[in-house]
């Protein structure tokens, strides 16, 4: 089945890569090798010529091919097959906690097809074509819009940078504050983001994190110029910066020229009690606060769309740095998403999902309020996981292991913290229940009671 042209093509690769035919041999002619093989001469040609594009062989005008200098290949078959059996052996459970799990089943996915196929029309051939490097003014402007109306942020269109995700949009972020920028992170707190900072060599500082969000008065006594913050729902412990802390944080920002605040508000759409809790940027009096957000959780993880409000001072120097950038974003994605709000849909879809996983918070509350006081939930207010204290004598690693032996998958807090020790004095754990469906829950937490030998009073 494989064409004469590459069988021979292959042969003479082999042959040239062992040695057998040595640097400088002189190849036969086209026509004698064709009469030798009794093929045809474009079949000599075509492989001859694959040899020439390769550099196996060269060809010299009116004397002919000769072999030339090619170091021995190394052998990598044996490698690729071991990396391609690693992938294959990630373990699934049959409960998961993980937090970042959405609900695909409400998905609205007739609306979504909808707007995807009439943009694939004949009329969208524009879309093909390089769009704007920030992306589409469409979106941006409907971005620019809702942070607006829903979290209060003040921005224009121009101010918005779109791009294929946090772990994209970070790294252009970093570059643009310069090496000598020093990043306070919280403690405990997003591990993706803080590979980031070890990834691009910035140094990073931990600083606690209690019922009222990052301790600012750590903050204050360190040498940081930039503060990373997840203040409407501090990933995992699932705090909420107060409102002091929050004018605490603004004024450390505008006490000192080059100090920055990067606000990553990923799940504020999903409040359960009271109203949303206002952004950092929308308090901002100084333009020091860089606002940044995802699609992940309030559409789908694999849409890939997220972005960052620059004040106008970064933007300007965003431009001189990233002049030749892209964006990592496709331009049908963008306006199938764009086309999405500005119809409304985009609201009605958070408004559907904000009611079905308060359903599912209810419903797991009650299942372990059931197990009281041996469990306590914490972080409840927002977001799609909560943070539970257990009554046990075990580390939080031994609570996961003796989970895992159950076939269930929960997550330990102490792996979110940046110092080897843990600063509980209980084990703490950390549940996702968006990807649940609600009738699973009591069970599951049955389940997981039972692996912990935790028993109804």
């Amino acid at each position: 089945s494989t064409p004469l042209y590459e069988q021979l093509y292959r042969e003479m690769k082999e042959r040239i890569i062992r040695g057998d035919l040595a640097v400088g041999t002189k190849l036969p002619s086209k026509r004698k090798l064709a009469e030798f093989l009794a093929i045809s001469q474009t079949t000599i040609e075509l492989a001859y010529g694959q040899l020439v594009a390769e550099g196996f062989i060269t060809s010299v005008a009116r004397s002919g091919y000769f072999v030339e200098q090619v170091e021995e290949l190394a052998y990598v078959e044996e490698v690729r097959e071991e990396l391609i059996q690693a992938e294959s052996v990630k373990r699934k459970y049959s409960i998961d906690f993980n937090s970042g799990r959405i609900d695909t089943n409400a998905f609205p996915f007739n609306q979504w097809r909808k707007y995807a196929k009439d943009i694939l029309d004949e009329t969208s051939r524009d879309l093909l074509l390089l769009g704007h490097p920030q992306g589409d003014l469409e979106l941006r402007q409907e971005i620019a819009s809702y942070i607006y109306s829903s979290r209060g942020v003040l921005c224009t269109a121009q101010q918005v940078v779109i791009g294929s995700g946090t772990e994209q949009l970070m790294p252009l972020l970093i570059r643009l504050l310069g090496k000598q920028a020093i990043y306070a992170i919280e403690n405990p707190g997003y591990p993706m983001t803080h590979h980031i900072f070890a990834n691009n060599d910035r140094k990073t500082l931990p600083v606690s994190v209690d019922e009222e969000g990052m301790k600012v008065s750590e903050l204050e006594n360190l040498p940081a110029t930039v503060a990373y913050v997840t203040p409407s729902h501090q990933f995992p412990t699932g705090a909420i910066l107060s409102a002091s802390r929050r004018v605490q944080l603004l004024n450390w920002a505008s006490n000192k020229e080059g100090r920055y605040i990067i606000e990553d508000d990923y799940d504020s759409e999903f409040r359960y009690v009271g109203k949303p809790i206002p952004s950092l940027q929308g308090m901002d009096q100084r333009e020091r606060v860089i606002y940044i957000s995802t699609f992940s959780k309030s559409l789908m993880p694999s849409l890939r769309i997220a972005y960052f409000v620059l004040p106008i001072q970064l933007l300007h120097a965003y431009r001189r740095t990233f002049p030749y950038y892209s964006s990592t974003v496709p331009r049908l994605d963008q306006h199938v998403l764009a086309q999405f709000m500005q119809d409304g849909h985009f609201s009605k879809h958070l408004n559907r999902m904000r009611k079905l996983y308060r359903k599912k918070l209810e419903k797991l509350t009650r299942a372990l309020d059931d197990y009281k006081p041996t469990v306590l939930i914490s972080g409840e207010q927002a977001g799609m996981h909560i943070v539970l204290t257990v009554d046990r004598e075990f580390t939080d690693h031994d609570l996961v292991e003796m989970a895992k032996h159950s076939d269930i998958r929960v997550y330990a807090l102490s792996d979110y913290h940046q110092t080897a020790k843990t600063i509980y004095s209980k084990p703490q754990i950390l549940l996702g229940f968006g990807g649940f469906v609600e009738e699973e829950i009591e069970s599951a937490v049955k389940a997981l009671m039972n692996a912990w030998n935790i028993k109804k009073p």
